[in-house]
């Protein structure tokens, strides 16, 4: 069954976009808490920093694992499906955490795999919308002005693993009571089904859904997977520096504690107005230049990282680098929903972001092991200037993809 037609996607409505950004969050909520989580399992389990760090990153890397098994369900008729078990079963297992100390260990597993269900469901559903752009910067936003409030009202409430492991349930079972509103694939907007069904022949699946044929295009597969590889590659150079900023920056600048605090606040701060520029520019511009503008300026940023001495100017770089990182995020969210309306691409994506963020400590320490400060700076900083080549083709492709659906669907209006 091929794909069903770029012309149906659905306009971003409350109800859709509470249901996707919800579960979304829900999924990912795992990644931003991971330091509060060592902590939690250090308290819960008696275990030490190194035997914690490692208990989180299993969780998060069985979340990345079944997020890349089951994206393929969220392109089809089993995305509502695929949600809800993976909602249960992270509630279930984030909930055991919780509440029984001695299951903190198999209940963080369990969450962690059902997590996985719900990043790659609202992965997916991201690109049931028009716009990908504004929706990405609309996700975006959501995600940094929840995630700001959280990572602020969890240590306030005390790091216990009721605290940890059961805002994590929580937040899952919030996933879970929205869901209803999840945007089905493939869609169809009510008001544009005539028109479709004259235009095109259609066909009835076996359970009742109907898909709008359309040629099964190599180039468009070829770029999918590309897509993929490089955000992969990407996310590891990114995550690395972020995940050595501070021993890099008290080593370096002599940064302090605070100024780390600083550091990681105001880059939530860069985030919130990236999302806030993209809401509005939508896809104004295009995708392939500002992607490639963005990756090329981030490759700079975070060499100029590197060789920084002063702790103000090293919180300053740091601060415009993650933002910069923020907005191409979005852009490549944006690239993956456009490329196919069932979600195809943009389902696996967070997950293959979460396998390289898993281990990005570990990548990161070995690098820096190996070439030192600057030469770790350097290699992130090149990585991004090549990767800038494949992704900005990838990126027009989806931009003409867009703009080709917008043009049939005006034919057939």
């Amino acid at each position: 069954m091929t794909a069903l037609d770029l012309s149906t996607r659905v306009p971003l409505r409350l109800p859709t976009a509470t249901a996707t950004f919800a579960i979304g969050i829900a999924g990912y909520l795992g990644v931003n808490l991971s330091p509060y989580m060592i902590t939690a399992a250090q308290e819960g389990l008696g275990l030490d920093v190194l035997a914690a760090s490692w208990l989180v990153t299993a969780t998060l890397l069985l979340t990345a694992v079944t997020g890349l098994g089951i994206a393929p369900l969220c392109a089809g008729a089993r995305r509502l499906v695929v949600a809800r078990v993976g909602l249960v079963v992270a509630i279930a297992g984030f909930a055991a955490a919780a509440l029984v100390p001695s299951l903190i260990a198999v209940g963080l597993l369990l969450g962690g795999i059902g997590a996985g269900g719900a990043v790659a469901a609202s992965g997916a559903a991201l690109a049931a919308f028009r716009n990908p752009d504004r929706v990405a910067g609309f996700n975006g936003l959501a995600n940094r002005a929840v995630m700001t409030i959280v990572l602020a009202a969890v240590p306030a409430i005390g790091l216990a693993p009721l605290n940890v492991f059961g805002a994590l349930a929580l937040f899952s079972l919030i996933g879970l009571l929205v869901s209803v509103w999840l945007p089905a694939a493939p869609v169809a907007a009510p008001q544009a089904g005539a028109a479709i069904a004259e235009a095109v022949p259609i066909e009835v699946a076996p359970t009742g859904t109907i898909r709008a044929p359309r040629p099964a295009s190599r180039a468009v597969t070829i770029a999918g997977f590309g897509l993929l590889a490089v955000f992969a590659l990407w996310a590891v150079s990114e995550d690395s520096l972020w995940a050595m900023a501070g021993v890099m920056g008290a080593d370096l600048a002599g940064l302090t504690p605070e100024g780390l605090g600083i550091a990681l606040s105001g880059s939530t701060a860069g985030g919130l107005l990236g999302s806030v520029a993209l809401m509005v520019l939508g896809d104004r511009l295009g995708r392939a230049v500002p992607l490639v503008v963005l990756l090329v300026a981030g490759g700079a940023l975070k060499i100029t990282e590197g060789f920084v001495t002063d702790p103000t100017v090293f919180i300053v770089v740091f601060i415009a680098w993650n933002t910069i990182y923020a907005v191409a995020f979005m852009y490549f969210v944006a690239t993956s929903a456009a490329l196919d309306a069932e979600g195809r691409w943009s389902g696996p994506l967070f997950a293959v972001y979460l396998v390289g963020s898993a281990l990005t400590p570990v990548i990161g320490a070995a690098l820096v092991g190996v070439f030192g400060y600057q030469g770790f700076a350097l290699t992130l900083g090149v990585a991004s200037f090549v990767l800038a080549v494949p992704a900005g083709a990838i990126a027009l492709l989806s931009t003409r993809l867009d703009r080709a659906a917008a043009r049939r669907s005006e034919a057939v209006a």
